[in-house]
């Protein structure tokens, strides 16, 4: 393979697996949020544990995450250095930013949250971990309006050949960036709430900690259904501004090669036959491409091939059609794995109102601990269809990836560094996992077994092998 696609998949993996942290990063912050602001308002002693118990998988986590979005931004210098050069003036600063400001106040804080449990007030205390959580959002803000920006430049003018920024307003208001940041936060509080409900489901299962983790799990699965249900809105927007601003991405996600029709049907399955530029076996929903594209039952929506004659006329002579199997599939994975997180986690509201929590349902629990598999389908589904459905761009309409990759490396150099990092990683998150599955094992109360101290003086049934 030549250094273009290495460094195409380099890029990716490195990606994929770093957001495999970040967002658990964003949720579990949110939720530990709550369990400490239910401590400071009741008094419960063991609100105060469950901010504690979940923190550390929450500490875990984000220091595996810091490692990994280090190594991946290496990579713009050693990969991507012509992309770099082209838009580093514009594309740096959100990332500037995101280092400066919203990195530099979740480290502070973290230090006071983990630091300051019998050194600062309650309030002051509680504070530092909603600050932090307000920062997980505002990485996540900047971090995005880099990638909105590749998605739809704005705010810009080329100079000398080089792009230059001339409008931060128009950036940070970029309408790429208003639809791409509450589809991306929701999604990542739905994920942290799937792993509290996931590992909360396993240790109820097992009639370990039973109080502990009920609560625990209550209060995830409220996050988590309202989040969920928020995820599908806020993508169904995406969806719409994708209509105007990437018509060829929303074509390939459908795999439509010619106009749709009015009204246009959603295809749920297709063989797609991208020699012969059709599909065979298909299985459609009437008028919901129309709704999905217009918020109405009616409307056309534009094919590959169309638009593929408007942009050889708009760009010159090349081929502006994605890879459409990925594009098309990554899609359906990730309504399919969203669509699931909402089945769970109505049925899970539905068994808390009914105060059938604690009684056997170890079919649902055993797909709830499956289902914390489920938000990180999705967002990497998600963002596979997103980064995928823009090639050949690597910022739309304005550089191709093929002109952004370094002219001075090999495909040896490169396939070294792929060889190496994916090494790295594997080693990062094998010790994630088995960090997890320690701190996990040994429950919230290993601090007062360790002292001889009763480990769940909150556990009706008084189970005894919670170690076991």
């Amino acid at each position: 393979m030549d250094t273009v696609m290495l460094s195409r998949i380099q890029f990716a993996s490195t990606t994929i697996f770093h957001y495999f942290f970040v967002p658990v990063s964003i949720g579990l912050a949110l939720l530990i949020a709550i369990m400490e602001t239910m401590y400071v308002r009741k008094g419960d002693e063991e609100y105060k544990r469950m901010a504690q118990f979940w923190g550390k998988l929450f500490l875990i986590n984000f220091a595996v995450g810091v490692v990994t979005g280090i190594l991946q931004e290496f990579q713009f210098g050693m990969n991507w250095s012509d992309y770099s050069r082209f838009v580093g003036d514009v594309f740096g600063a959100p990332l500037a930013i995101e280092a400066l400001l919203a990195f530099f106040m979740e480290s502070t804080f973290i230090g006071i949250w983990i630091f300051g449990w019998d050194k600062v007030s309650k309030k002051v205390h509680l504070a530092s971990i909603w600050l932090v959580a307000l920062g997980t959002m505002l990485s996540a803000f900047w971090i995005l309006a880099a990638n909105s920006f590749m998605q739809h430049p704005v705010g810009f003018a080329v100079n000398n050949g080089r792009a230059e920024m001339n409008d931060i307003f128009a950036l940070i208001t970029n309408g790429q960036l208003l639809v791409e940041f509450p589809h991306t936060v929701l999604a990542a509080y739905a994920t942290g709430a799937f792993l509290v409900t996931g590992i909360s489901a396993y240790k109820l299962l097992k009639k370990q900690e039973i109080s502990f983790f009920r609560k625990s799990f209550e209060i995830a699965a409220i996050v988590g259904i309202i989040s969920s249900f928020g995820v599908a809105v806020a993508g169904h927007a995406q969806a719409q501004y994708l209509v105007e601003t990437q018509p060829m991405k929303m074509a390939a996600s459908e795999g439509l090669w010619g106009k749709s029709g009015d009204p246009a049907p959603w295809t749920v399955f297709a063989t797609i036959d991208t020699v012969n530029k059709t599909n065979k076996n298909e299985i459609q929903v009437p008028y919901l491409l129309s709704f999905l594209s217009y918020s109405k039952f009616s409307g056309e929506v534009k094919g590959m091939n169309e638009l593929q004659a408007q942009y050889e006329q708009e760009y010159g002579p090349g081929n502006y059609i994605p890879p459409v199997k990925t594009t098309f599939w990554s899609f359906r994975i990730m309504v399919a794995a969203g669509t699931l997180m909402i089945v769970l986690g109505v049925y899970a509201i539905y068994l808390m109102w009914r105060k059938k929590l604690d009684k056997p349902n170890t079919w649902f629990m055993r797909f709830m601990f499956w289902g914390l598999l489920l938000p990180p389908i999705a967002n990497t589904s998600g963002w596979i269809m997103t980064e995928i459905g823009r090639q050949p761009w690597t910022v739309f309409g304005l550089m191709t990836t093929e002109d952004s990759v370094s002219p001075n490396i090999t495909s040896g150099q490169v396939l070294f560094s792929v060889i190496s990092f994916t090494a790295i990683y594997a080693i990062l998150g094998a010790v994630l996992i088995g960090l997890f599955i320690k701190v996990i094992r040994k429950g919230p109360y290993a601090m007062d077994n360790d002292h001889g101290e009763s480990h769940d003086p909150y556990n009706k049934e008084g189970s005894s092998h919670a170690f076991s």
